[in-house]
């Protein structure tokens, strides 16, 4: 397997043989069910689709409860698919957990989106330095400023950096390193932070050697 869903549940910090504190988060890793296995004849390409986490069956629709049913698992609250690995030896409803996966000293990415920061200026947005504060600029501080020529070009470059909706898109963070393993709590502590708010969903890939 390449790959696992999960919580993020929060950042703590441990001590390390030397006794350097190592900043973690605490990500609950699985356990993770296969709802779906799909082939080279049947799709075109090889995955497994996997669920991570129970949701109420009255809040899923009856196509999804059908999914579900086939591969004999209770309803998922969120379903990715991951590639890049044998599918000989998985079959539908098979639950993979943690260690099956992780190890101390993997090195892993995290994708999730982002805490959303709502509509922001220039210069919590794209860090600009705001105008000049003298001269009787009194309202200038946080603007951003001219935006175009006027007689030429006559309009607004696309990309402009201007105020707007910060933050909540999907980000990856590479090279994270795994520091420990916590099987019986499907825990899993990576060095540093990873993206999105507490209780917010992650994928978690192993990078393969």
């Amino acid at each position: 397997m390449t790959g696992l869903l999960g919580k993020k549940i929060g950042m703590t910090s441990i001590f390390d043989e030397q006794g350097i504190v190592i900043p973690c988060t605490i990500i609950e890793a699985g356990p993770c069910f296969v709802t779906q296995i799909k082939t080279k004849e049947t799709d075109g390409y090889e995955a497994v689709q996997i669920g991570f986490e129970d949701k109420k069956a009255r809040l899923v629709t009856k196509p999804l409860i059908g999914h579900f049913n086939r591969s004999g698992v209770t309803p998922k609250r969120l379903v990715k698919e991951f590639n890049g690995f044998d599918i000989s030896n998985i079959k539908l409803g098979d639950e993979i957990k943690v260690e099956a996966i992780f190890s101390a000293g993997d090195s892993v990415s995290v994708t999730g989106k982002s805490k959303g920061r709502g509509f922001q200026g220039v210069v919590k947005r794209h860090h600009f330095g705001g105008g000049s504060k003298t001269h009787g600029q009194s309202d200038r501080v946080r603007a951003p400023g001219s935006i175009g020529g006027s007689s030429y070009p006559s309009r607004v470059f696309k990309g402009q950096r201007m105020a707007g909706r910060m933050g909540n898109t999907q980000t990856t963070v590479q090279n994270l390193t795994v520091v420990k393993i916590i099987s019986e709590s499907n825990l899993l502590l990576i060095k540093g932070c990873v993206p999105g708010h507490i209780n917010a969903y992650v994928e978690i890939h192993k990078k393969l050697k």
